[in-house]
């Protein structure tokens, strides 16, 4: 089946007209009921266009047969499938599995009458790798790289208003030298962006260039011409749109050129910010005796450069003479369903729009380069972009240097107008630069790969003087040989990042060689880090966990060390081997716990401009009773002024050894504002609980008006070691209390349907499936079960679920796990315990003392994230997590005075906890070390006074 496309050319005059008076920078082609309808490149339209999008008949060449058989030059060929464009062949949206690497499209299409005259190309997005086209069997071309868009003209071919074939064929062999980033998780096969037909004149625009001067209060206007201009050529800009458009007088094209230059006055420019991201909407205009080409366009007054912080004078990225304090996320720019193709304009807008409902101002899109609406809607939420250029995973031959060269001009003329992109990353971590030596055995970066990487640092420069431009984005201490960011990589658990960022200051200075490849030393570039978090901090890497424990520490010492002038946390949405994003893989949410441990508290107070860390680490162990000196720092990297004093509202809430919520103290204190600081402040003694606890130190900042610019806290365990298993104490009502504890792994019985095992030497058990624990705790020989007025069993509990490293079977991650290649279960990594999300593991759990069921309690969830603050003071630092952040309910049950009859003479009493196989969810009992709570499984007995 051939499927068939027209213009709708009301439609399009109608959505012109849109953009005309409203100022719109996106224009429907056919409907909706296409793919990404939108014209793919709001930046550079023209009016007349035809979206190729939807169904193309399709077929698979394995044996690379087709050209041979002329597929493509009209003999009869039989197109079995129906692939939707653009999804690459293989992502779920493509509607056709991946069977092999030349795929083969076709379809009709028609040309409009009105195009008659008119020269007519085929315009694609993107298609990888190499793309070949015919129109009714006459070759259109082909080109090769799988990244940028590319054009190849049917004019001489096409017979407007009738039916004619369009052939396409894509090859997509594996080549060492091609790029191909991160394509593991979804490769990008084929037609992978919006193709459509376009109409030009004779004479047409090929590329602009709009280089903002503030200063001068001016745009320059580069413009490319398609070819030699002839006699009575002109160029123009147009600001604005609709009835507000105003238009240069425009400037004559020499015969014979293909470049002009011009300047057009932009009188008291209304400057693009990340607060204000203003754009102005234009449009470039070719004149000739013949007619005129109008690409309508927008773009940004802004500046990016490097500037010394005020006060400090450490170098940060300025955005219109202004340092910005980076705080950016890793964008894969990967979709479950469409691989590296997005499956609509909304979802890239909310891709964008995360990442600024965080609190973010930038994001790197890394090692792809990303679809211009994505960018589009980075321009217009204001969101700043570190650009990629896709690596090879070869060696970088002259093939790979071709290959790598035509993608980044390529990035360069189609991107060179959006604002919101701030720097050019050439090459990551070095990958694609390195060269085998001795057979294979080892592999270097060769001075001369250095030296062809530094020239291409100084192209870069010349193709672009407005951006920063850096070399490599390197990690492990070495990578850079010239570059205006000198930034790097880390993965480390959450208690190493004090020393490491005190390192990265310590050796950044003019002439270090810190950061740098041996023989080439730094200058004065901004430092900041380009790729953090605990994913790759552990050994093996994480798998699945809570990741906020750790960011919660890290982000507290970044905010320590503001000569690091930015970090960028790795990532912004789960990949399918590494599940440590904000969101997961379908962009639901996961949950930080924040909001219990500090009402109103989310990940914005750890991204916003005024911050304030209490404590070392998230957590510290405590004697009972201490009065403790609270560390605190202020980190104010902004000039906006909240007000002269602000104040720093504190209390120290938590549960105590029995679960019971406590305020223990209260206080403030002033704090002078100041911008652009950094700066500790005077501890603060808080006096801590006299028993076991779990204390939270919550802190609001607040501005003279009484609004939270900032929340954060910090823990303290009170208390260190087991408990006693049978205590006497007075109660808070002065009534006299029998505590009776039992650790976790004292059980008497554990049977279960699928496993049984301990976490952390028995402070946490586990059972998963169906199945009981038992306890048998003691009855003190001294007590008369008359002496009792009321019991009640305390435990917490949570459902517990079999992952997929806690199987007998589990053979450990398989496939190429750093590139993304394989299947791999998040639960497989030896670290791993999946952090809170919107998808629940619920169990229950009947509790039987002493024969009776008491009640059966549903428990919702096998959780993990900061609330489980004992699981993670718990952790060894060894390189390993141990079920961190993982934590249950607090189960309470009052025991019936006739069991506890029976049970003094029998000497114990008997606790059993049940799960059944109706809901076979598994149980996980935690201990006073490990959790939530600090309690182990407990008999209170409140006694006669």
């Amino acid at each position: 089946m051939i499927e068939t496309v027209e213009v709708d050319t009301m439609r399009r005059a109608l959505a012109l007209l849109s953009f005309l008076l409203l100022g719109a920078v996106s224009m429907p082609a056919t409907g909706s009921e296409i793919p990404l309808p939108e014209h793919p490149r709001p930046g550079f339209e023209r009016a007349e266009w035809v979206n190729l999008n939807g169904p193309w008949s399709f077929r698979f060449d394995g044996e690379d047969a087709g050209e041979a058989e002329g597929w493509g030059t009209g003999a009869p060929a039989d197109f079995p499938l129906t692939i939707q464009v653009p999804f690459p062949w293989g992502a779920p949206l493509s509607g056709v599995a991946d069977e092999a690497d030349i795929g083969w499209y076709a379809r009709t299409v028609r040309v409009p009458m009105t195009w008659a005259g008119r020269r007519v190309f085929l315009c694609v997005g993107a298609s990888d790798w190499r793309t070949t086209a015919w129109l009714d069997g006459e070759l259109l071309g082909t080109h090769q790289g799988g990244y940028t868009p590319f054009d190849l003209e049917l004019t001489e071919h096409m017979r407007p208003g009738e039916d004619q074939t369009l052939v396409v064929r894509v090859d997509d062999s594996p080549h060492s030298f091609k790029l191909e980033g991160k394509q593991g998780y979804g490769p990008a096969r084929g037609l992978w962006q919006t193709v459509y037909l376009e109409a030009r004149p004779a004479a047409f625009i090929d590329s602009f260039e709009l280089r903002p001067d503030l200063s001068g209060e001016k745009v320059e206007v580069r413009v490319r011409l398609g070819e030699p201009a002839g006699a009575g050529t002109s160029a123009a800009l147009e600001l604005g749109a609709g009835a507000a458009a105003s238009a240069h007088e425009g400037v004559v094209v020499p015969k014979g050129e293909e470049t002009v230059r011009f300047e057009v006055s932009v009188p008291r420019p209304h400057l693009w910010s990340l607060e204000d991201p203003h754009l102005y909407h234009a449009a470039v205009l070719l004149r000739t005796s013949a007619g005129e080409d109008r690409v309508q366009t927008y773009f940004g007054m802004r500046e990016i450069s490097t500037v010394r912080l005020p006060g400090l004078g450490h170098p940060y990225v300025a955005l219109n003479g202004k340092p910005v304090y980076l705080q950016m996320t890793l964008d894969q720019g990967w979709h479950p369903e469409g691989f590296t193709t997005w499956p609509s304009d909304a979802v890239m807008r909310d891709e964008v729009l995360l990442a600024r409902r965080l609190g973010l101002n930038a994001i790197r899109t890394h090692v792809k380069v990303e679809l211009p609406r994505k960018l589009y809607w980075a321009d217009r939420l204001g969101v700043l972009v570190m650009s990629d250029v896709p690596n090879s995973w070869g060696e970088p031959d002259e093939a790979m240097r071709d290959e790598w060269e035509h993608a980044f001009r390529g990035m360069v003329r189609r991107d060179f107008n959006h604002p919101s992109i701030f720097s050019w990353v050439l090459f990551n971590e070095t990958w694609g630069l390195f060269t085998s030596e001795e057979g294979g055995k080892s592999r270097r970066y060769l001075p001369e790969t250095q030296a062809w990487v530094a020239s291409r640092v100084d192209m870069a420069k010349e193709l672009d003087p407005t951006r920063l431009v850096e070399d490599n984005s390197v990690c492990c201490g070495i990578g850079h040989v010239k570059t205006d960011m000198n930034t790097w990589h880390q993965y480390l658990p959450g208690w190493k990042w004090r020393e490491k960022l005190g390192e990265a200051e310590e050796q950044t200075f003019p002439g270090s060689g810190w950061n740098y490849e041996e023989g080439r030393t730094q200058g004065d570039a901004p430092m900041f880090n380009s790729e953090c978090g605990n994913v790759w901090g552990y050994e093996g890497s994480t798998g699945d966990v809570d990741w906020s424990f750790d960011y919660h520490a890290m982000l507290n010492e970044f905010r320590r060390h503001p000569k690091v002038a930015g970090w960028l946390y790795t990532e912004h949405h789960d990949v399918i081997n590494e599940w440590n994003g904000y969101v997961r893989a379908d962009r639901s949410a996961k949950e930080t716990g924040f909001s219990d441990l500090a009402p109103g508290m989310s990940l914005r107070d750890l991204h916003g401009p005024f911050y304030v860390v209490a404590g070392s680490y998230p957590t510290a162990s405590v004697d009972p009773g201490d009065v403790i000196p609270v560390p605190l720092w202020a980190s104010f990297l902004t000039d906006v002024s909240p007000g002269p004093d602000l104040t720093l509202r504190m209390e120290l809430v938590g549960h105590d050894d029995l679960g019971r919520f406590h305020q223990w103290w209260e206080g403030e204190r002033a704090v002078p504002f100041a911008p652009w600081t950094s700066r500790e402040l005077e501890p603060m003694a808080v006096p801590m609980p006299d028993a076991r606890a779990v204390a939270v130190l919550r802190l609001s900042l607040l501005d003279p008006a009484g609004r939270v610019l900032h929340r954060n806290f910090t823990a303290f365990v009170v208390g260190e070691g087991p408990s006693s298993r049978d205590e006497a104490r007075t109660g808070v009502d002065g009534r006299p209390l029998r505590i009776l504890r039992a650790a976790p792994s004292s059980f008497s019985d554990a049977t279960w349907s699928v496993r049984q095992w301990d976490a952390m030497d028995g402070l946490k058990v586990n059972g998963a499936g169906s199945g009981v624990f038992e306890y048998r705790i003691p009855w003190p020989a001294d007590l008369r079960p008359e002496a009792v007025a009321s019991a009640t069993f305390l435990a917490e509990l949570g459902a517990k679920e079999l992952f997929g490293k806690d199987r007998p079977d589990a053979e450990g991650v398989q496939g190429d796990y750093m590139r993304g290649r394989g299947a791999h279960d998040p639960g497989l990594n030896p670290n791993a315990y999946p952090m809170t999300d919107t998808v629940t593991h619920p169990s229950a759990v009947r509790v039987r003392v002493g024969g009776a069921a008491l009640g059966t309690f549903d428990l919702a969830d096998d959780p993990a994230d900061h609330r489980g603050l004992l699981s993670w003071h718990s952790q060894s630092r060894d390189g390993r997590l141990r079920e961190a952040g993982s934590y249950g309910e607090l189960v309470a049950v009052t025991i019936p005075a006739e069991v506890l009859a029976a049970a003094a003479p029998a000497g114990e009493i008997v606790v059993r906890l049940e799960v059944d196989a109706t809901i076979p969810g598994g149980l996980a009992v935690y201990g006073e070390r490990f959790g939530r709570y600090p309690l182990d499984p407990t008999v209170v007995l409140t006694l006669e006074r």
